[in-house]
């Protein structure tokens, strides 16, 4: 947590326990990351991306929520009647994951491990150009060797390009939005500029 800090990044919340949720947690999580990385959680985002009370992201002092991925994935969740960009709801801001414009498709980090990197990239422009930003997330995991499959059990699209190849395509990413023109942002400071 110190190292993320010390190198630069936003700190924010992805819950306390990944297995389930209590509202107590949003509170709990908010203060034990503050307390370790001596900095102001503003964001949080639910584990697989779930519901979560909007009012109580609110109460336990987060200014913005990225936990609603806007598109229809079998067996996980409907939300296609959300809004594809940022948006307010509770006095919180919502920064939806970033999905193609029509078909909404999720850039999410399960699609940039399966997608070719040039198919990827040709979304995320698409997406750039429609919306003027990609909120785009990835786990630290994804960027490490996590070892045989009998130790997670994994199912192979989870753990495709994972460890050195993750981080050799994420580079590629970077350098192709660098070429392009593209800036990158912390959440936070892209929400700071909206108010």
């Amino acid at each position: 947590v110190k190292r993320i800090i010390e190198e630069g990044h936003e700190l924010a919340s992805h819950g306390y326990i990944h297995e389930y949720f209590e509202v107590p947690h949003l509170a709990l999580s908010k203060e034990i990351l503050e307390d370790i990385g001596q900095v102001t959680i503003h964001g949080y985002r639910m584990a697989r991306m779930m519901p979560v009370p909007e009012e109580e992201i609110y109460k336990a002092g987060y200014r913005y929520n990225s936990s609603i991925n806007p598109t229809f994935l079998p067996g996980r969740y409907n939300k296609l009647g959300e809004p594809r960009t940022y948006f307010k709801r509770e006095n919180v801001w919502q920064m939806p994951a970033s999905v193609t414009p029509w078909f909404r498709f999720p850039l999410f980090w399960l699609s940039f491990h399966n997608l070719p990197l040039s198919l990827y990239c040709l979304l995320a422009n698409r997406v750039l150009k429609k919306d003027t930003y990609l909120n785009v997330y990835f786990h630290p995991w994804e960027f490490m060797d996590i070892g045989p499959k009998k130790k997670y059990n994994f199912p192979f699209y989870v753990t495709k390009n994972t460890g050195t190849r993750m981080i050799e395509r994420f580079d590629k990413f970077i350098s192709w939005g660098k070429s392009k023109g593209y800036h990158f942002s912390r959440t936070w400071d892209f929400i700071k500029d909206l108010t």
